[in-house]
């Protein structure tokens, strides 16, 4: 059993949404899904977490569309589920108790988005002792407004938020660098 654990952040139908505006990454979903095969080919340990907003008008409130998990992405047995309120997956949830009590010292963590369910759960992690890695290609983002009107792309939005976290609070890398390293898939992966 390893005792690395995959966190699935927010794959939701809202992110799957182009009224949010440009997104980066358009191969996430597909490299994302290679590591969520490889890890249940291993029997290895999944966490989803899935964003409630408290906003009835919000794509992530739970009774809208967009709070429903895309459908590649969709928990099975005995992988853990987990609801958040907030951008961090460890505020008001079990994910740290659950973590600790099955000995899981480090995490892979992919999903939406970079700069705010990504960035905010690896910085938690970080400070809680986990050692964590991010799939730089299995994670993605949208271009975003500054505080001044200016618009940033979403890959700039992306390599800035996860140069932020680099060294400090995880290590970045590829998919394949994973799957490489880290999984040794018998079938095809098909998305």
């Amino acid at each position: 059993m390893s005792e690395t654990c995959l966190l699935l952040i927010d794959f939701q139908k809202a992110y799957s949404d182009s009224s949010r505006g440009k997104r980066n990454n358009p191969c996430m979903e597909k490299n994302a899904y290679q590591l969520l095969h490889g890890w249940r080919e291993k029997a290895w340990p999944v966490v989803h977490v899935q964003h409630s907003s408290f906003d009835m008008e919000s794509p992530l409130h739970s009774s809208s569309r967009g709070f429903d998990f895309i459908e590649s992405f969709r928990p099975v047995q005995k992988e853990k589920h987990i609801i958040k309120h907030g951008n961090s997956a460890f505020i008001d949830t079990d994910l740290d108790l659950y973590l600790k009590r099955e000995k899981y010292k480090s995490l892979v963590v992919m999903g939406f988005t970079t700069n705010h369910g990504i960035s905010t759960t690896v910085r938690m992690a970080a400070d809680l002792g986990y050692e964590v890695t991010v799939p730089y290609d299995a994670t993605a983002c949208f271009e975003t407004y500054s505080f001044d009107g200016s618009l940033f792309s979403a890959e700039i939005v992306h390599g800035l938020s996860l140069a932020n976290l680099h060294h400090e609070f995880a290590s970045i890398s590829s998919t394949d660098s994973l799957l490489s390293s880290k999984l040794k898939l018998t079938k095809p992966v098909i998305f």
